[in-house]
């Protein structure tokens, strides 16, 4: 079986806490994957509003994940208080990588660790655009 090996930055300049509600439990017992990745999407909203965006306005356009990796580590249950980094990497000309490590509170342990491929999207004429120069600007990317 062929995997895919995750490198993770060195440092993460964001991280929030978010709890395992009922509704991420899937039928063995722990956060399903589906799951996971709606806790990623809630991490990244959160790091995108530390600079008064979201993903329908980043710097007057929109955002579009176009690929997800994740690896699972451990399980996470009902109750567990996660913390979720995040870091910014690969900014181009038309989107970026976020990063992403998810440790259980209690323990530290790695639940998983991500990476979602984000365009620059103008929905109103549903297609990928340049990204706005603000964007590396606010993060000393330019």
């Amino acid at each position: 079986m062929e995997r895919t090996i995750l490198t993770l930055p060195q440092t993460f300049p964001f991280e929030t806490r978010l709890d395992v509600r009922i509704g991420e439990i899937n039928y063995g017992g722990h956060v399903g994957n589906d799951a996971l990745l709606g806790l990623l999407h809630e991490a990244r909203l959160r790091f995108l509003a530390t600079r008064g965006w979201s993903e329908r306005d980043v710097g007057g356009c929109g955002l579009m994940m176009v690929e997800a990796v994740v690896q699972y580590r451990a399980q996470a249950f009902h109750g567990d208080g996660l913390r979720v980094a995040v870091a910014l990497g690969g900014l181009d000309r038309i989107g970026f990588d976020l990063f992403y490590r998810v440790t259980r509170e209690r323990d530290g342990a790695e639940i998983a660790r991500a990476r979602t491929a984000m365009v620059f999207f103008d929905y109103a004429r549903g297609r990928v655009v340049r990204a706005p120069e603000s964007f590396g600007a606010a993060w000393g990317l330019t």
